[in-house]
């Protein structure tokens, strides 16, 4: 259970080292859905807002904008987010502010990567509880699942409609652009314009023409309630 919830999270890390943030990837990247980098707070933050991971995990001492200022920006944007911080010393001036400001976790490198894996675990069960989103019409949709439902009643969706209501909502309030869900959905299998609007046509028909928007020619997007 756990592996499958950890294969759904998307990280962020955040660190200005190349050689570490690539070898930190290479440690853990097999254990989740995806692992991106940042080599800056600022960096940091834009991915956030591109990429919206579901946690982060990030140096203290960084050019440009450090950790923890990044921290607090990315808080203001969204204060439920995982946070955890990397230092390579132990400042107690730095980790009371940390704590402050409401990081998940404080690691000293070095630091074992199995132990860091093991603690994201426990996160993964938390966020799983806020995996069910409500939809228009009544319906709900379970990112641990990826399950429909309509009126507490599972809808019949395949593998890859299931795939692209999450993916959308993993974007939520946001353009998934067209050729961002060919990539997704359909691998490296080309996939015409027309075949990605017949796939939307018959999900609609199984759901509601107006849960998914479109935006003419560009994408699609979703918005919970």
């Amino acid at each position: 259970m756990i592996t499958k919830l950890l294969h759904r999270l998307k990280i962020l890390i955040v660190e200005d080292e190349e050689k570490l943030s690539k070898l930190l990837k290479e440690a853990i990247s097999d254990s989740f859905y995806s692992v991106s980098l940042a080599k800056d707070g600022i960096d940091g933050y834009n991915k956030f807002k591109t990429i919206k991971p579901d946690i982060i995990i990030t140096d203290i001492n960084m050019p440009f904008c450090d950790g923890l200022d990044m921290t607090i920006k990315i808080k203001e944007y969204n204060e439920d987010i995982p946070i955890i911080i990397l230092s390579a010393f132990s400042d107690k001036d730095k980790l009371l502010k940390a704590i402050d400001i409401g990081i998940s976790k404080y690691y000293i490198k070095p630091f074992d990567p199995d132990e860091l894996i093991s603690y994201i675990s426990t996160l993964a069960s938390k966020l799983n509880k806020k995996q069910i989103i409500n939809l228009k019409h009544e319906y709900t949709f379970n990112n641990n699942s990826l399950s429909l439902y309509k009126n507490n009643v599972l809808v019949n969706l395949t593998k890859r409609e299931k795939e692209f209501l999450y993916l959308l909502l993993q974007n939520q309030f946001e353009l998934v652009t067209n050729e961002e869900i060919k990539r997704v959905l359909w691998l490296n299998e080309e996939v015409s314009s027309e075949r990605l609007r017949t796939f939307i046509k018959r999900l609609r028909e199984k759901t509601s023409k107006d849960l998914i928007q479109n935006v003419s020619a560009q994408g699609y997007l979703i918005s919970p309630l």
